[in-house]
């Protein structure tokens, strides 16, 4: 059974930077599809990112095109997002999560989240 950890989340002022970082431990990651989400305080939880198994080129939310910018790294066991130009919107806790395909089309292991949080 795979763990997730994320790590890097933090406080960072409006149109700022930062970097997320998911390490797997445990279980077969380089079989797992990989996703990021997030949930802001009194929202559902929503899609940010995804990548497959191998890599190449992740799918994004439509709104987050051109800001974030998912990778995996299948010999570390992680897979990190990079977010710019941060936005007070953009303030959430975030959440990598694995897709092991035992249930279709669902991500079956999930991270504690790290907050992130843009202000001015």
């Amino acid at each position: 059974q795979v763990q997730l950890r994320e790590s890097g989340g933090g406080l960072v002022q409006i149109g700022g930077s930062l970097r997320l970082v998911c390490t797997a431990s445990g279980g077969y990651f380089w079989t797992y599809k990989m996703g990021w989400f997030r949930q802001a305080p009194g929202k559902e939880r929503e899609f940010v990112a995804s990548i497959g198994q191998s890599g190449g080129t992740p799918t994004y939310a439509d709104s987050l095109k051109g800001r974030f910018a998912m990778t995996r790294d299948n010999a570390m066991n992680t897979v990190s997002l990079r977010m710019n130009k941060l936005e007070p919107e953009d303030t959430a806790v975030y959440y990598c999560a694995a897709d092991s395909s035992t249930i279709p089309g669902a991500y079956d292991y999930w991270g504690q989240g790290t907050q992130v949080t843009v202000s001015s």
